[in-house]
């Protein structure tokens, strides 16, 4: 542990996409400080293979719940039930997302569709769904992660950067509205993350070398970077942020 914030700790913690990738890393940081961690995703493998890394790191361990973010009825469910028996959801991490690379002459309207809701819609529907109970705790944060690739004009996926550059609208409505409650709303924007994924998915010796090139910090982002910056803006050590968009990129663009 690099960094203990003790306010974190026991905190109700919900987390969108926690099995995998950037969210895991988001789910193992906060069981470290000792939060109470929910997280939903759809991939049970994954996500139990999470619970048992955490589980032999003698971290406190998370509840994990199988839930599809397209099915906003399910989710607000799952959500609403954590808040009933457990209490006001504290912190509320929006990371699920997908960057699939479509063409735009391949993209059809349920295509665009499916995108807007996996890469955007759940993020209204969680922070509508924790507001109320937020509000009568007198307070909490929202941190929702976006990306930097609308920012440097990624090509390749229109309706993912669409959905992304979305996030940050988001973001500073919500922190206008739920302001004057004591709720913070941030998001951390993160670079080129070196999620297994992308890992398999998109790096080659040609795009790391073209990578290095560009970020000012000459090794490889990791999920763990993203992480410990949604610790912060959780925190109450961030307690004059909100309405915010904090890259961590190491100096891509």
């Amino acid at each position: 542990m690099s960094v203990k914030y003790y306010d974190l700790e026991n905190k109700r913690i919900f987390v969108t996409g926690g099995g995998s990738g950037i969210g895991a890393s988001i789910v193992e940081h906060f069981c470290e400080q000792n939060s109470e961690v929910y997280f939903v995703d759809i991939n049970r493998e994954e996500s139990n293979k999470l619970i048992s890394d955490i589980k032999n790191k003698n971290f406190k361990v998370p509840t994990f719940i199988k839930c599809d973010l397209l099915n906003i009825k399910q989710l607000q469910n799952t959500m609403s039930k954590i808040i009933s028996d457990k209490g006001p959801i504290n912190i509320l991490i929006n990371n699920a997302a997908n960057d699939e690379r479509h063409a735009i002459d391949d993209v059809t309207e349920e295509y665009w569709n499916e995108r807007m809701n996996i890469n955007l819609r759940h993020y209204f529907f969680t922070v509508q769904s924790v507001k109320k109970s937020m509000i009568e705790n007198k307070g909490g944060a929202i941190v929702n992660i976006g990306s930097a690739s609308w920012m440097i004009g990624q090509g390749g996926m229109a309706a993912y950067t669409a959905a992304k550059s979305g996030v940050v609208g988001l973001t500073r409505s919500f922190a206008r509205d739920l302001g004057e409650f004591n709720i913070r709303v941030n998001s951390v924007v993160p670079g080129w993350t070196m999620t297994k994924r992308q890992i398999e998915k998109w790096l080659t010796p040609e795009s790391e070398k073209e990578l290095m090139k560009n970020q000012c910090l000459k090794h490889k982002l990791m999920p763990s970077d993203i992480a410990k910056a949604v610790l912060f803006f959780s925190s109450e050590q961030s307690s004059g942020c909100t309405n915010q968009s904090y890259i961590v990129d190491k100096g891509w663009f």
